[in-house]
C-alpha cells in the first residue's frame, strides 16, 4: 500500500493485489469531525475538555494512591492486537515496572489464543503461516474452517485463484460461495468432523506412514480415539455425510494441499482441542512442513500476530517468551534493567480480568489501549458493570468509542498514518509503517502517554521512549533468543524493502519464511500428535433456547465497529445489526423478512433485523458483533473459556428467537 499526502488529506493506493473497501476508505477517519484532539476529563459526570498535563497528572496520582491502598494489582491495563509492535511491547513494559503489576492481558486472547496454544503444543511455536503467504498459489487445494476472507480480508482470495477451495462453516459465506465443496457442520462440531476425516484418511489409505514416523510422534495415542469416529458417527453429530468426509480425505490427500483454520475453529470453550483436531488431521496427511502443502492459521486483527509476540499476555515476556520461565525474566530483567524477582508473574486472562474489574479482590483502575470492550467481550452486559464499578478507568482512542464513553479520562491518540511503527503480518513478516502526515494539533501517540504517565510514576526517562524507533530497538534485544527472535530487524533493512520472517538472528541472516521445512521447534525436532476428543459446546441447546447463535463479521464493518461505523460509505452498507434465520425458522417463530426480532440468550437480549437466508442451517441463527446499545451481539454469548487458552465461546450459544414486542 501506497500512501500519499495531498492537499485534501492522505491518497491510498494498493502496490499489488487491491485493497478491501475498509482499507481504501481508512483515510477518511484521518480528518473525521468525530476525531478527538483533546483529552478528556470526567466532571460532575460529563467528560470535559482538559489539558494534556492536567489529564497525565490525574491519572498518575489516582494510579499511585491506589497501589498504595491495595498494591500493584489494583491496577490493570487491557491492549489490543491492533498496535504496534513497539506499542505492545513498552504496553507490556509499562504493567510490569512502572505500574508492578500483574493485571495485563489484551483483545488478542479473544482472537488468536487458541490456534496459538494448539500450534505451540503441535509444533512448539506459534506462528500463523510457517510459510509465505505466495506458496499457496501453488496449491491444488486449500480447505479453510472457520474463515471468510471474502469479508473479513478480501485481498488474500488472490492467492488462492488456482485451487480448489473446500470450506467448512455452519453459514454459506460470501466464501463458501466461491467454494467447489461447501461442508456445514452445527456450531461446536468442528472437532467432531476433524475426527471424522481423521477416520477416514486412516481407513482408505491415505496416512503418510512415512511423514508420521520420520517427522512427528504421538500418532498411536491420536489414533485410538480416532478409530471410535468412523465417518456415519460425525455424520450424526455435525450433520456433514460421511460421503463428503471420505471425499475430503481423499482431495487433500492428492496434490498439493492446504488446512487453514481460523475463528470458527478457535472461539469455543474446546477451541484448543478443536484446532489441534485439524493440526493431527495435516500431520497425518504429511503436510506440515513440505514445499508444497502446509497447515496454517489465519490472523485476525492488524497486528494480531506481532501483538501477541513481546508481552502484552498475561502470561509472556517479549520474544514469545513465557513470564514463568526464570530464564526468560532474567533475559528481560537485563534488558529492562530491573531485578528479576521484581517482575510480577502471570495475570488474569481477558475475560477473567475485565470480569474481576471493581471486584473485592479485583483491580481498582484499567488503562485501556486500543480495544472496546464494552462491545467485544462476550457477556458485555456483565463486562459494563465491571467497568462501571472501577475507581478509574483510562481509555487511549481516535474516536469516542463505547468505552472511552464510560471513561474518567481519554486521551486522544494518533491513527495509523500519523506515527511510525512495525507491524507482524499472518506470514511473520516484519513491515515497517512510515509516518504519512502530521497529526492533528492536541493528539499524540500511545508511546507519548504511557512515557509521560511513566515519568509522573518515577520511572527514568530513557526507561520509556516515546520514540518508535528507539523502542523497536529494545524490542530487539528483548526479544533476543526468544521464539519470536526480531534481534536482526532493523528499521534500514525493512526501509531498503527486506522481507524479514522471524525469527531473524541477526543483521546479516535472511530471517526464516519457512518455519518447518527440516525440523519443528521441540527440543527433538518433531511434531506432536495431541489426543482430542470431542464433547460439543458449553451450552447445548435445549427446549427453552432451541437455536445455536453464531457471531462474525461482515465486510464493510471490522472489529467492535467504532471506526468504520463513522465511515459514511462503509456504514451506508451494514448499519445496523440483523439476524440471519432460515426461513422455516423465522415463520415458526412468527417473524418475515425485515422485520425486528428479539434474539435471547441465557444472558441477556439483542434486538436485531430479520434477514431470511434458505442456505442457513435451520437450527442457527447468525448475527454480526459489530454494533453498539441493544444491538450488541455479545450481550448474547457465553464467556464460558477453554481450560487452557482461556478464549471465550464466541462462536455458539443457545437462544431462542422471536418478535420485537
Amino acid at each position: 500500500m501506497d500512501l500519499r499526502a495531498t492537499a485534501g488529506g492522505v491518497r491510498i493506493s494498493p502496490r499489488a493485489g487491491g485493497l478491501c473497501q475498509k482499507g481504501w476508505t481508512a483515510a477518511a477517519l484521518l480528518d473525521s469531525p468525530r476525531r478527538l484532539t483533546t483529552p478528556l476529563i470526567r466532571r460532575d459526570g460529563e467528560l470535559t475538555p482538559a489539558g494534556w498535563d492536567e489529564a497525565l497528572d490525574l491519572v498518575a496520582a489516582e494510579l499511585i494512591r491506589l497501589r498504595g491502598e491495595s498494591g500493584p494489582d489494583a491496577n490493570a491495563v487491557f491492549g489490543g492486537g491492533g498496535l504496534t509492535n513497539e506499542k505492545a511491547y513498552l504496553l507490556g513494559k509499562f504493567a510490569r515496572v512502572a505500574l508492578g503489576t500483574s493485571q495485563i492481558d489484551y483483545n488478542g486472547r479473544f482472537c488468536m489464543s487458541s490456534a496459538a496454544a494448539a500450534g505451540n503444543r503441535a509444533f512448539g511455536i506459534d506462528r500463523g503461516l510457517p510459510f509465505p503467504l505466495g506458496d499457496l498459489t501453488d496449491a491444488d487445494t486449500v480447505l479453510l474452517v472457520g474463515s471468510n476472507p471474502a469479508e473479513t480480508m478480501p485481498p488474500f482470495l488472490q492467492h488462492l485463484r488456482s485451487a480448489e477451495l473446500i470450506v467448512v462453516d455452519p453459514r454459506r459465506t460470501a466464501t463458501a460461495e466461491r467454494a467447489a465443496r461447501h461442508l456445514a457442520p452445527a456450531p461446536g462440531t468442528d472437532l467432531a468432523l476433524a475426527l471424522g476425516v481423521l477416520h477416514a484418511v486412516v481407513a482408505d489409505g491415505h496416512l503418510d506412514r512415512s511423514y508420521v514416523d520420520s517427522r512427528t510422534i504421538g500418532f498411536d495415542a491420536v489414533w485410538r480415539i480416532a478409530a471410535g469416529w468412523w465417518p456415519e458417527r460425525a455424520e450424526r453429530v455435525t450433520g456433514v455425510s460421511a460421503a463428503d468426509q471420505r471425499w475430503l480425505a481423499a482431495r487433500l490427500a492428492a496434490g498439493n494441499a492446504y488446512i487453514l483454520t481460523a475463528r470458527g475453529t478457535e472461539q469455543h470453550s474446546t477451541g484448543v482441542d478443536t484446532v489441534s483436531g485439524w493440526i493431527n488431521l495435516a500431520l497425518a496427511l504429511g503436510l506440515p512442513g513440505g514445499t508444497r502443502s502446509g497447515y496454517g492459521c489465519l490472523t485476525g486483527q492488524g497486528n494480531g500476530q506481532g501483538g501477541r509476540e513481546h508481552g502484552q499476555k498475561a502470561d509472556q515476556l517479549p520474544g514469545y517468551r513465557r513470564i514463568d520461565d526464570p530464564a526468560a525474566r532474567a533475559h528481560v530483567a537485563r534488558v529492562w534493567d530491573v531485578r528479576p524477582e521484581d517482575l510480577p508473574g502471570p495475570g488474569r486472562s481477558a475475560f477473567e480480568l475485565l470480569d474481576a474489574l471493581g471486584t473485592p479482590d479485583g483491580p481498582r483502575s484499567l488503562l485501556v489501549f486500543g480495544s472496546n470492550p464494552v462491545v467485544s467481550a462476550p457477556h458485555a452486559s456483565r463486562i459494563s458493570d465491571r467497568l462501571s464499578a472501577l475507581d478509574l478507568l483510562v481509555v487511549c482512542d481516535l474516536v469516542l468509542s463505547e468505552t472511552a464513553a464510560m471513561a474518567d479520562v481519554v486521551f486522544p491518540v494518533t491513527q495509523w498514518a500519523e506515527e511510525d511503527g512495525t507491524m507482524t503480518n499472518l506470514e511473520g513478516r516484519v513491515l515497517l509503517r512510515r509516518r504519512a502526515v502530521d497529526p492533528p494539533d492536541g493528539v499524540r501517540t500511545d508511546l507519548d502517554v504511557l512515557s509521560g504517565i511513566a515519568d509522573r510514576l518515577g520511572q527514568p526517562a530513557h526507561r520509556f521512549p516515546a520514540d518508535a524507533e528507539t523502542v523497536f530497538a529494545e524490542l530487539r534485544e528483548a526479544s533476543r533468543g526468544g521464539l519470536a527472535d526480531y534481534s536482526g530487524i532493523t528499521y534500514e533493512r525493512l526501509a531498503a524493502g527486506e522481507r524479514l520472517h522471524w525469527p531473524v538472528l541477526d543483521t546479516r541472516h535472511p530471517g526464516t519464511p519457512r518455519l518447518f521445512a527440516d525440523r519443528f521447534a521441540h527440543p527433538d525436532g518433531r511434531a506432536r500428535f495431541v489426543p482430542v476428543d470431542h464433547t460439543g459446546p458449553a451450552e447445548p441447546t435445549d427446549a427453552g433456547f432451541p437455536l445455536h447463535a453464531t457471531t462474525g463479521r461482515v465486510l464493510t464493518q471490522y472489529q467492535s465497529g467504532a471506526q468504520t461505523r463513522l465511515v459514511t460509505e462503509l456504514n451506508d452498507v451494514a448499519p445496523e445489526v440483523f439476524v440471519e434465520v432460515h426461513p422455516d425458522t423465522a415463520a415458526r417463530a412468527g417473524l418475515a423478512d425485515g422485520d425486528l426480532a428479539k434474539v435471547t440468550s441465557r444472558r441477556g437480549e439483542t434486538t436485531a433485523r430479520v434477514r431470511c437466508v434458505a442456505t442457513l442451517r435451520p437450527d442457527v441463527v447468525f448475527l454480526p458483533f459489530h454494533f453498539p446499545g441493544a444491538g450488541r451481539a455479545n450481550l448474547l454469548t457465553n464467556p464460558a473459556l477453554d481450560p487452557t487458552s482461556r478464549m471465550p465461546e464466541f462462536k455458539t450459544c443457545a437462544v431462542r428467537i422471536g418478535a420485537d414486542r
